[in-house]
């Protein structure tokens, strides 16, 4: 920690602890923990004022390999943590982590709700399309026909959107990046901590081990270029290794067109991530490779009322209705008893 104009400026280094990280050697969760240490100095806050709460799963061991505060909670319930802790202490920094297992299957209904009600948490969502810690079964996010210990005849089930179901719940702030994308990822976990309210990254994560390269299509220099489209608010979705591709509406539907061909910039589809409405945004959650290029960036960024300041407006209130309550008053209060 070094000292400038009197005040004590944190460095990546002193998020970090003496904790061995017991990851799979090349796991992607490397990336995202080193971007995370390089992000929380540039918030301003003070460690003691920063939490990162997990569930279970590989992605969960997270709070352990950061010198801040955190919880390793029950499998799911992450989101459920996370909400007691900001409204009980609304000043804290609350981060989420949890992983397309934990958060999408048992944690599904947890994370829809912290979602909705928009309170002010960081949702990190680490997607590697397959039980990683339980070594390899398919995950809610698996594609179909793609084969694991749990489906050897392939998987039967449609995978969700992480994204998909996130604009379902009404999220607030929504994205996504790539866990080998280090500076893209790095400016989008920084846009996601400053946003006011419930903030949700998905992560593409590779997990070497039981799913490698299962985002090839969107990490390899190669081919990336055609498979992938960065976001950015106010402009044409464009993308190709020339810049020549791009995506426009035909009616309802998305289409991909090649510019030139009597197709100009200004008949593209514009983002918009501030649109109060979150049709458009869900409409580019739905995009996906090899159909589409892949979206990558903010889908959704809007104000939207806050949870615990909402539930604090309300005792507020009833406290100047009905005064200071009395605790042991209430408990003696109605109809009681004594148990001989």
């Amino acid at each position: 920690m070094s000292t400038e104009s009197g005040l004590n400026v944190l460095k990546p280094k002193d998020f970090a602890n003496d904790l061995e990280v017991r990851w799979c050697p090349g796991c992607g969760d490397y990336s995202i923990l080193a971007q995370m240490k390089k992000v929380l100095p540039e918030l301003g806050i003070p460690k003691h004022k920063i939490v990162f709460i997990s569930g279970i799963g590989c992605s969960s061991r997270f709070p352990y390999y950061l010198s801040t505060y955190g919880f390793h909670t029950i499998h799911g319930r992450a989101p459920t943590f996370a909400t007691g802790l900001k409204i009980a202490n609304p000043e804290l920094s609350v981060w989420v982590i949890t992983g397309d297992g934990d958060g999408l299957s048992i944690g599904g209904n947890h994370l829809l709700h912290v979602i909705r009600r928009n309170v002010n948490v960081n949702i990190v969502m680490f997607n590697n399309r397959i039980y990683g810690l339980t070594k390899g079964q398919y995950s809610p996010t698996s594609r179909v026909g793609h084969k694991t210990k749990s489906t050897p005849y392939g998987s039967i089930d449609r995978p969700l959107s992480a994204l998909s179901v996130a604009l379902g719940a009404e999220a607030s702030f929504v994205a996504r990046s790539l866990d080998v994308n280090i500076k893209h990822l790095g400016e989008t976990l920084k846009r996601a901590a400053g946003h006011r309210g419930a903030s949700f990254v998905e992560v593409y994560q590779d997990c070497n081990v039981f799913n490698h390269e299962a985002f090839s299509y969107a990490t390899d220099k190669e081919v990336k270029a055609d498979n992938t489209i960065y976001l950015e608010h106010g402009k044409p979705l464009i993308f190709g290794k020339d810049r020549h591709m791009g995506i426009r509406l035909n009616g309802t539907d998305p289409e991909v067109v090649k510019l030139g061909e009597g197709v100009r910039e200004d008949d593209l589809l514009f983002h918009d991530e501030k649109a109060p409405e979150p049709s458009l945004a869900y409409l580019l959650s739905r995009m996906s490779y090899p159909e589409f290029p892949e979206p990558m960036g903010v889908f959704r960024c809007i104000d939207a009322p806050v949870y615990e300041e909402q539930v604090d407006a309300q005792v507020e209130k009833a406290v100047e209705t009905a005064g200071d309550g009395d605790l042991d008053k209430l408990f003696n209060s109605g109809d009681t008893w004594t148990v001989d």
